[in-house]
This record gives structure tokens, sequence and C-alpha cells, in this order.
């Protein structure tokens, strides 16, 4: 059953941590899972929490502590001694101490590591250290089954025994040659269906799927979702097996990537969360309001250059709104289609093809949607003349519109610049832009105003 987080399971935290009764809490928080009593202390205030994480052991608070979130985290180390990080390091897996380790700095994270006891997990942790965090080497972990081509299959179980003792899941057997070189995986059914003295390399499937230490963390998260891997092997420049990487933290890379995405949709230009501080929040949305702004300006120069024809045809006025609003919402439409399909790596064919597909599609969008003016204005008795010009701007505006938001985003991927920088404020407000500029020249083409 899903652990649920009630008011009244914090209330009951509180109070034993308020009557110093320890037992009582060590036996309700043992019960729990490290994610559920990470979420817990989320709800705590800070001295609550830290009284807890010093109350339990290590081998239960090292889990907690990478489980939360990344601000009660750093408060967390800074109250704690290199001494007592270091035996939290002890207790996770090589991959999530290596990003526990980065948060802090330098010279705090010098002696910790200084303090670490198990002396080969210290070795693991540190060559990860060398990797970008963004990379496939700064995503895997070093803990891993492998076998060698050469052993038999007694041998092999045994070793696996041996190896096995220091992990908490064994995902894959991998096999190795002498130089450590990945020559594939062994699968459990051929392990326990062959003849004990048979060689590893008569049995194993030289079939697998594996990426290099410097590969882009969205790209092994592409790849591993195109095959349907819950487990990917991380090989050097030499094809030398050096570590694994998970599901668990692939899903991570596509949360965070996809958290980035909407807050770029949104025009916000740096990570930030609900309870940042007032000038982080500022710096983050400020530059899109300031475009935004300039914008809009853009659009009343546009405007003032009309003025003529609002002083005759005061109803383009009233009808000004409906084409930004439509030129907005098709531009937008079109870079969310684009922006999902690049992220998906699904955008295939030449930019000719997607030019006459989107001309195409906005043709049938804006002659149904000038049909629905030109019927209103027959309803409420405009001019035909009127409605005519409607339509046809807001169908050219559609055209334009659309291309503007299949394009930017491709020719800003292209510049290896986010293209999800173009589905928010950056394509409504040139969108809005180009459809009052339209709106207002092909009506003075039809009314006939200077």
């Amino acid at each position: 059953m899903q652990f649920e987080l009630t008011q009244e399971i914090v209330t009951q935290i509180i109070a034993y941590i308020n009557d110093k009764k320890d037992n009582e809490l060590s036996k309700l928080l043992t019960e729990l899972h490290y994610a559920d009593i990470a979420e817990i202390l989320e709800e705590l205030n800070f001295e609550e929490a830290l009284y807890i994480i010093k109350l339990l052991d290590s081998e239960q608070t090292a889990d907690i502590i990478a489980e939360l979130d990344e601000d009660t985290r750093e408060k967390v180390l800074e109250s704690l001694s290199s001494k007592e990080i270091a035996e939290e390091i002890d207790e996770l897996e090589t991959d999530d101490a290596a990003d526990i380790l980065n948060e802090l700095p330098e010279e705090r994270k010098e002696e910790v590591i200084a303090q670490i006891e198990d002396y080969d997990h210290a070795k693991d942790i540190l060559e990860l250290l060398k990797y970008d965090e963004d990379t496939a080497g700064g995503l895997m972990s070093k803990e891993l089954i492998a076998v060698n081509e050469n052993w038999t299959v007694m041998r092999c179980v045994r070793e696996m025994r041996e190896q096995a003792k220091e992990f908490d899941r064994v995902h894959t057997i991998y096999v190795i040659d002498d130089n450590e070189t990945l020559k594939g995986r062994l699968s459990l059914k051929s392990l326990l269906t062959t003849s004990t003295k048979t060689p590893i390399k008569e049995i194993y499937n030289p079939k697998i799927t594996s990426v290099k230490t410097n590969e882009d963390d969205e790209e092994v998260a592409k790849i591993m979702q195109k095959y349907d891997l819950v487990v990917i092997p991380v090989i050097d420049e030499l094809e030398r097996l050096v570590g694994q990487i998970t599901i668990d933290d692939v899903v991570d890379v596509i949360r965070d990537e996809a958290d980035k995405d909407y807050q770029m949709a949104a025009g916000i230009t740096q990570d930030v969360e609900a309870d940042d501080t007032v000038w982080e929040l500022t710096r983050a949305r400020l530059p899109w309001l300031i475009l935004g702004l300039l914008g809009g300006l853009g659009s009343v120069f546009i405007m003032e250059g009309f003025d003529e024809a609002l002083n005759n045809y005061k109803e383009l006025f009233f009808f000004t709104p409906l084409i930004a609003a439509m030129a907005g919402n098709v531009g937008v439409q079109s870079s969310a289609i684009i922006v999902q399909g690049l992220a998906n790596d699904n955008v295939k064919g030449s930019l000719w093809e997607r030019l006459l597909k989107e001309v195409g599609l906005s043709l049938i969008n804006g002659i149904v949607l000038g049909i629905i003016v030109v019927l209103f204005g027959i309803v409420t008795g405009l001019d035909n003349k009127f409605s005519l010009t409607i339509s046809l701007s807001m169908l050219c505006v559609i055209i334009v519109a659309a291309l503007i938001g299949t394009f930017v985003p491709i020719i800003l991927n292209k510049r290896g610049i986010d293209p999800a920088i173009a589905t928010g404020p950056f394509i409504t407000t040139s969108n809005d832009i180009f459809g009052i500029f339209l709106f207002f020249y092909i009506a003075k083409l039809i009314l006939g105003f200077h």
C-alpha cells in the first residue's frame, strides 16, 4: 500500500521529537521507506529534520539524505561534520555518493573523501567525480556484476556470489575479456541450464547496447527509451566496461529536462522553484517580461503608423486582439509540436517538406476560421468587405505564425540553443508583432486607406 503523508503523522512525529520519545520515533520511522521519510522531513522545520537524521543510523539516513530536496540537503550537510558525511557516503551507491559530494565546497569535499573508510568505494567515487554531471559518466554507478568470457559456468557462479555480496540489486550480468572490454551479457537462464564446465564465451549474448562515458545524459535517456532498457552499460574510449546506468537515474534526467522545458516555455530563464527567494524568482522571470513589454511597445508603434485606418475604420481596433491572439495561439501550437518532436528525435525529412505541410495545415485551419468570421459578420451586420478583410488577414496571420512557430525551434536547435525557449513569450511576442502588422497592411490593401 502506498504511503500517504497526513497532518496527523506529522503532528505525531513532532510530538515524539518534543517529548524525546526516541524509541517510539525510531520504531515508527523504521517501518517506512526512505523516500517516505524524506517526504516527512520536508514538512518539518530544519531542527526537527536534523534531530531525526541524528537519531537514525547511517544505513537508513544515507538514502534519506540522497532523496531530500537539494536546498534541504545542503542545509543538512552544512550541519554535519566531515566524518558524519563520510559515514553517510559509505552507505550510498557510488552515483548517489558522487552527486552529494559534488554539492560540497572543494575543501569540504576533500575532507569527506579522506574520511571514507572503504578505500575501493572512495576510489570509485573519485573516478565518477572526474566526469561532467550531464554525461553518462556523471550518471553511472560502479556497482555491477561482470564475469570473464574465459571462465566456466561453475567459476562464474562462484565469482558472482562474491561480487553480489556488496550490492543490493543485480540488474544484468556483463561479460568482459581479459582487458575488461565489454563483450556482451549473460542471461540467468543460460547460466542455470548449461553444464558447469561450459565456458562463458560459448553461451553469452554478444548483442548489447552501450554508451560512452562522454555521451550526453539526454541522449542516454533517448537510447534507453527507444530500446526499453532498465539498465545500460557504460564504456570508455577503449570500450572497457566502467559502469552502468539504471532507469531510476534516467527518470530523474527526463523529469529535470521536462521541468526545464516547461519553465522555458513559460518564459522562465533559469531553474527555480516556488519557495525560492523573491530575487531568484525575479531574475528568472524579468528578462522575458521585458521582451514582452518591448514587443507590446512595438505593436503600439505599428498601430500608430495606421492611425488613419483607426480613424476611418474604428472596427479594426476591436478586432486587433483577435488577430494577435490567433497569431500567438497558432505559433505556440506549432512550436510546441516541433519542440516535442526535436526532444523525441521525431522531426524527420527536409525543411521544404515540413514547409509544405505547415502551409497546407494553416490553409485548412485559416479557411475554416475565416468562414466562421464571415458568418459572424453576416449575423452581426458587418460590412461584407470588412468581414473579408478580417478573414483574409486571419488566414495570412495563421500561415505566417505557423511557419515562425515551426522554423524558429528548428533553427535554434541547429545552433545548439534549447528549442524550448521558442514555445513561450518569444514566439507569442514575435507573432503578435507580425500579426498586427499583417492585419493592418492587408486591411489597407482591401479597404483602400493611406
